[in-house]
């Protein structure tokens, strides 16, 4: 008996960290606007005002889903800095800018993506606004 309850005990806290598999659309919605707008555009389409002098002009955000869906580890991963070669060029490691608490995504292969609660809340964001 003791060990049972033991075992529950230990299965919820490993269970406490699904809240952060949420991300939250209006503060990435925010976020995206103080971070990501002045190249991207606040409409997420590419055509921020930073980006005419950019080397490499900023892709459509709002393109980002294929058809098996929205590409959510992907995208942290590319908004934290882990996949800096999508971006064509300079782009400034986000990771260490959005500081943030914990927050983790599965990759399709269901491997954790460990990121902050603000790169995944800007991918939500982004989520919520593909064509």
């Amino acid at each position: 008996m003791r060990s049972s309850i033991r075992t529950a005990g230990l299965l919820t806290l490993l269970a406490a960290p699904v809240a952060a598999l949420d991300g939250n659309a209006e503060d990435g919605a925010r976020n995206f606007m103080l971070n990501c707008a002045g190249c991207h555009g606040a409409d997420a389409q590419g055509a921020g005002p930073m980006g005419i002098i950019l080397a490499v002009s900023p892709p459509d955000l709002t393109q980002l889903s294929t058809a098996d869906g929205f590409p959510m580890a992907d995208v942290v991963r590319r908004i934290d800095g882990r996949d800096l070669i999508v971006h064509g060029g300079p782009m400034p490691v986000f990771g260490a800018i959005l500081e943030d608490r914990s927050a983790l995504v599965d990759d399709p292969e269901g491997n954790p993506v460990f990121t902050s609660q603000a790169v995944l809340d800007i991918a939500t964001w982004l989520s919520t606004i593909q064509r």
